[in-house]
């Protein structure tokens, strides 16, 4: 679940607020996004993904918030961690880019067992 937005590293892009499919971001009138619905939180991480200012902290239990604070989001040291690791963007040429393997993820977790992605016959 989305825990915070660090605006000290928040360059007011707002692609976070464009890729949320869940609509559980807004832009604040003075041009920032902020978390308007954090119970909405899908846990899909495309807010993540896609800030490029690291400036998004996005905790690992989906169902209830952590209570992660901005100084503690920092002090974690691990904002942005989740872009490095998929190979996103920049990160591209260092780390093998897998995020289409989580399609199949998700079925599994599901409980779709059938061992392809969308029955195309991909592993």
């Amino acid at each position: 679940m989305i825990e915070v937005i660090v605006q000290s590293r928040c360059d007011g892009c707002n692609r976070c607020v464009e890729v949320c499919p869940g609509s559980v971001l807004e832009v604040s009138a003075e041009g920032h996004p902020f978390i308007a619905r954090q119970a909405d939180c899908q846990s899909c991480y495309q807010c993540e993904l896609y800030c490029t200012a690291d400036a998004i902290y996005v905790g690992h239990d989906c169902e209830r918030p952590q209570g992660i604070d901005e100084a503690q989001a920092l002090a974690s040291g691990t904002l942005g961690q989740y872009r490095r690791h998929s190979g996103w963007d920049e990160w591209a040429d260092r780390y093998s880019n897998q995020q289409w393997r989580m399609g199949q993820v998700f079925r599994r977790a599901a409980g779709f067992r059938s061992g392809t992605i969308d029955g195309l016959g991909k592993p």
